[in-house]
């Protein structure tokens, strides 16, 4: 009999030779998770929830992160080095939707299952799923709850504090969604910044961080100091964001609202520092796409897609404790024991 080694080996001198081959045999069921980093608590319960779903059926796990968002060359290593190990799938956070499609295309044609988690590829088709957060739902709750909140939205000055300029699915989602809820004609809704309604101050890059987020804000508080509503890529640039307005006195008179569900974030919220958040469930998203690997290992049956959708939807909660009226929500203390991070 072969030695797993040799198995390994021959497969990775394959790869060297055409690009891709068909995984080498294995024992059990291997499965990747790739995620941009190892650090944000997203990953980290994403990582959680994978590692205890592949222990409960019986396949393995083995994991790749980028050294930062962005690093686009680690996952495709890690991409590489997965079908050399004989994987049956991946699931990926893609850090360029769009670069890495060809490097996943090529894996989809050794044979592997690859689903991304939380941010889509573009075009979506790049991936045989996704499951994710509905991000353009997570930003429209949020922003109708803003419009909802503030009541006369004629006098609103808006900030939208977004991850890049990059236009990531994932980014373009929620500013998208959050403008649509807020009652802003949003122009096309796969592109950020091509709106002209003039209750928009602009938008600036975080890069998801909370030092981004309040560099972010007091640039665009230098443009316009009577912003007064601001949507944020995440809950770490919301508390830079919060941190930022302090400088101009404005701390606790500005709405911030934002999408993770992260502990920190919902500790926010009830700090009265955030307004309202869309809770994501990180940790479903990749327990769901490890036990969609082992079946398609077994049966060769892919996974479906959301009625209605072109993904797999995971959840969304809108999290408030000041709620209003048509616009379902759970408190921070009911979120304190759901979320994450």
């Amino acid at each position: 009999m072969k030695s797993k080694f040799l198995n390994t080996l021959t497969a990775a001198s394959l790869v060297a030779m055409t690009g891709f081959a068909a995984p080498a045999l294995a024992d059990d069921v291997i499965i990747g998770l790739i995620t941009k980093t190892n650090t944000n608590p997203f990953f980290v319960k994403m990582r959680e929830g994978a590692q205890a779903k592949a222990e409960e059926m019986g396949a393995e796990l083995r994991t790749f992160a980028g050294k930062y968002d962005g690093d686009n060359e680690a996952q495709i290593e890690a991409i590489e080095s997965l079908v050399a190990a004989g994987a049956k799938g991946i699931l990926i956070t893609p850090s360029d939707p769009a670069g890495l499609a060809d490097t996943v295309r090529r894996a989809r044609e050794a044979g592997l299952l690859v689903i991304a988690l939380d941010t889509p590829f573009d075009p979506p088709e790049s991936a045989d799923a996704t499951f994710a957060t509905d991000n353009f739902r997570a930003g429209e709750l949020i922003g109708q709850w803003a419009a909802a909140k503030m009541g006369d939205t004629a006098k609103a000055k808006i900030a939208t504090l977004d991850l890049s300029e990059a236009q990531i699915t994932v980014d373009v989602l929620r500013n998208q969604g959050f403008l649509k809820g807020f009652g802003v004609d949003v122009k096309n809704i796969n592109k950020m910044y091509d709106e002209d309604d003039p209750r928009l101050v602009g938008g600036d890059s975080t890069l998801g961080s909370e030092e981004g987020g309040r560099t972010a804000i007091e640039n665009l508080m230098q443009k316009d100091p009577g912003i007064n509503v601001i949507h944020t890529i995440n809950e770490p640039a919301a508390a830079g964001a919060y941190e930022g307005l302090k400088s101009f006195g404005m701390a606790g008179k500005v709405l911030i609202v934002s999408v993770d569900g992260g502990c920190p974030g919902v500790q926010n919220v009830k700090e009265g520092i955030i307004g309202a958040t869309s809770m994501q469930f990180p940790l479903r998203m990749a327990s769901l796409g490890v036990e969609a690997v082992v079946e398609f290992a077994k049966s060769g049956k892919k996974p479906a897609n959301t009625e209605g959708l072109s993904f797999f939807d995971t959840g969304v909660e809108l999290v408030t404790d000041e709620p209003v009226d048509g616009i379902p929500s759970i408190s921070s203390e009911e979120a304190l024991a759901k979320c994450w991070g």
